[in-house]
């Protein structure tokens, strides 16, 4: 199934939920540390400080919602660490008329940062129950160019095809080549690739304007795998 939340090509999304108090000292401690740990990129810390982690974790987990760490979430999924989050961003270089595919909504967080900084973000999710939070968060914070879709990530979302950007946020045995086939030309993938998790890189994937692939190593990570069905 796939859902649009909204069309609203002007794009004017609502300011952040309020948050006062700890959860406010929390979150401008965390955007310090990423600035000291070299994100200096003003859309990826922007979309940062407008996003309210805190609504994307379980309540049991609140209280460390600005922890740079990873926290569990339903369907024995994580949401990742929130300075990966933003060194996969960076990496991705979106630019605000840019169509975005995500594989793997998780929570939706990484979605979320994403959707502030592109024209349209197109995300899939296979397990229903992650992907009908997910929604609800969006309607919440009032991002109106998330589309979603229920599927296999690895099969890409052909449909909607070419993509000037992909994010991948599970990790892959391989790059699949569907996905490869739906990157637009001078188009990036940020994709998390290893065999096991303590095996895991994650890669800049370019494919030039003549379908010529490159890549590059960026860090080493932990994701959950790439389930393909």
């Amino acid at each position: 199934m796939t859902r649009a939340l909204q069309h609203n090509e002007s794009f004017c999304f609502a300011p952040a939920l309020p948050v006062t108090g700890d959860a406010l000292s929390n979150r401008i401690r965390l955007l310090m540390k990423l600035r000291t740990s070299g994100i200096n990129d003003t859309r990826v810390l922007s979309a940062m400080e407008n996003t309210p982690r805190e609504l994307f974790v379980e309540e049991a987990f609140r209280e460390h919602a600005y922890d740079d760490t990873a926290l569990p979430i339903a369907s024995g999924q994580t949401i990742s660490q929130p300075s990966i989050v933003a060194w996969m961003s960076w990496a991705l270089d979106v630019h605000p008329r840019m169509r975005v595919l995500e594989i793997g909504t998780g929570s939706g967080y990484q979605a979320a940062i994403l959707a502030r900084m592109c024209r349209r973000l197109y995300t899939i999710e296979r397990h229903r129950d992650l992907l009908a939070q997910a929604e609800e968060r969006f309607r919440t914070l009032k991002l109106h160019n998330i589309v979603t879709k229920r599927g296999d990530g690895s099969k890409g979302w052909k449909e909607a095809a070419p993509y000037e950007r992909i994010i991948v946020t599970a990790a892959a045995t391989e790059v699949p080549k569907a996905l490869l086939d739906q990157l637009a030309p001078g188009g990036i993938m940020v994709i998390p690739i290893g065999a096991s998790v303590a095996d895991q890189s994650l890669f800049r994937i370019r494919k030039q304007e003549d379908g010529t692939i490159t890549s590059e190593t960026l860090m080493n990570v932990r994701f959950v795998p790439l389930v393909s069905e």
